[in-house]
C-alpha cells in the first residue's frame, strides 16, 4: 500500500532478510572480514552470533552472492534441534546423497567419498550451519569428527556456525573444548550505531526509486533508534509502520510525534492488549491486642444485629415477567437468605473461637 503511495518500486522494510538491501554498518563490515580471513584459511570454524534480528541471514546471503560456485560447493542447514543422526543426512543431502537407508558408518563413509569427489573438481566444501544455538552438543561434536575429513593434509571441509548469543555460552563447555580449539576466528554482530540509522534508511529507501518522499525528521530517527535499539529487524518493523501511517495521513515528512504515535500502537499490538496487572497486596500487620479485642466486639455486634432493611427503590412500572421466571428469581433470592443466615453463623463461631484462643494463655498463667 506505501510503497504505490511514495511512488517505490518495492517494500524497501520487509522483515524477510534480502541480501538485495545489504548495507555495510561497522559491525556488519567487521563480520564479513571475519568470513573472508576464514575462507581464506580454507579450514576449521568461523563463528558468528548476534541478537535475533540483527542481521546474520542477511550476512550468509550477501556472502553467498560473493562466492563462486565453480570454486565452492556450499551447503547449508538451517538447524532446530537436529539430532546428530538427522545432522548426518542433512549434510549427506547437500552433497547429493541418499542415506535414508545407510547405517551410520556407511553414511560417514559416502560423505567422506564424495567430499573427496568435489575437491578433485578443484572445489572446496563450506557448510553454514544457522541458528546452531539449537543444535545438541552431540550434533556439535558430529561437525567436530567432520572437519577431520582430509586429502592430502589439506581439509575437505570448513564450517561457518551462525547462531544467537547464547551460542558462546555453549562453547564454553568442557564436552566441546575440541571444538573450540578448531574455531579460527569469532565475531559477535552488535546493533547499528545511532549515526548509522539515518544512512540504513536512505539506503534501503534508494534500492526501491525513493526521491525524497518521505523523510525523517532528526526527532523521528532519533524517536526510531530509542525503541529499535539499532536492531535492523525492529527498525525495518517500525519503518514499516510508519510508511503506513503516513500512507493513510498522506503524511511527507515524518516527526517524532509521528514515529512515537506508531510506536505506542506497536507496543500495543505485541502486548496483546493485556490489561495490566493488579500490584501485589502488602502482607497484614498484625493488630495490636486491644484493637484486636475492640475489632472482636465490633464484628460480633455486626453479626448480631439483625439485617438493615435495604433502603427502598423509587417506584417503578411494574414489568411484565414469565411466570416460570419469577418462579426461578424466588427460588434464587431464598438461596441467597439461607447462605447469608449461613454465613452469619460460621463469624459467629469464628469470634468465640479466637476468644476462646486468646484467654488460654491468661488461664495458664493463673494456674502456675
Amino acid at each position: 500500500m506505501y510503497d504505490d503511495h511514495y511512488g517505490l518500486s518495492g517494500r524497501p522494510f520487509q522483515l524477510t532478510p534480502d541480501p538485495a538491501f545489504w548495507f555495510d554498518t561497522a559491525t556488519h563490515k567487521k563480520a564479513m572480514a571475519y568470513l573472508g580471513y576464514g575462507l581464506s584459511q580454507g579450514e576449521g570454524f568461523i563463528v558468528i552470533t548476534g541478537a535475533p534480528g540483527a542481521g546474520k541471514t542477511t550476512l550468509v546471503g550477501h556472502l553467498m552472492e560473493t562466492i563462486d560456485p565453480e570454486r565452492l560447493h556450499v551447503i547449508k542447514i538451517v538447524t532446530t534441534q537436529v539430532e546428530a543422526e538427522d545432522l548426518l543426512l542433512m549434510v549427506a543431502a547437500g552433497l547429493n546423497i541418499d542415506g535414508t537407508h545407510l547405517a551410520k558408518a556407511q553414511l560417514l563413509a559416502a560423505i567422506e567419498k564424495q567430499l573427496h569427489a568435489v575437491a578433485r573438481q578443484g572445489r572446496r566444501t563450506l557448510l553454514i550451519a544457522d541458528e546452531a544455538q539449537a543444535l545438541p552438543l552431540e550434533s556439535l561434536e558430529e561437525l567436530r569428527m567432520l572437519s577431520n575429513f582430509q586429502a592430502g593434509g589439506y581439509p575437505l571441509l570448513q564450517i561457518f556456525l551462525l547462531g544467537q548469543p547464547e551460542f558462546r555460552a555453549r562453547l564454553s563447555d568442557p564436552r566441546l573444548d575440541q571444538l573450540r580449539q578448531r574455531v579460527i576466528a569469532m565475531h559477535a554482530l552488535d546493533p547499528m550505531g545511532a549515526d548509522e540509522l539515518e544512512p540504513y534508511l536512505i539506503h534501503r529507501l534508494s534500492c526501491v526509486g525513493w526521491r525524497g518522499k518521505p523523510r525523517f525528521t532528526n526527532d523521528a530517527v532519533a524517536a526510531m533508534y530509542r525503541w529499535s535499539g539499532g536492531i535492523p529487524r525492529k527498525v525495518n518493523l517500525l519503518a514499516g509502520r510508519v510508511l503506513l501511517l503516513g500512507a493513510i495521513e498522506e503524511i511527507t515528512s515524518f516527526t517524532g510525534a509521528d514515529v512515537e504515535a506508531v510506536i505506542a500502537d506497536l507496543e500495543g499490538d505485541l502486548s496483546g492488549a493485556m490489561p495490566p496487572s493488579a500490584p501485589a497486596r502488602p502482607a497484614p500487620v498484625p493488630a495490636p491486642p486491644e484493637v484486636a479485642h475492640t475489632a472482636r466486639e465490633a464484628l460480633r455486634r455486626e453479626v448480631s444485629a439483625p439485617a438493615a432493611p435495604a433502603a427502598a427503590p423509587a417506584p417503578a412500572p411494574a414489568p411484565v415477567v414469565d411466570a416460570d421466571l419469577a418462579a426461578r428469581f424466588a427460588k434464587l433470592e431464598a438461596r441467597i437468605e439461607e447462605q447469608d443466615a449461613a454465613l452469619r453463623r460460621v463469624l459467629t463461631l469464628m469470634v468465640d473461637f479466637i476468644e476462646v484462643e486468646d484467654a488460654r494463655p491468661t488461664r495458664r498463667g493463673a494456674a502456675a
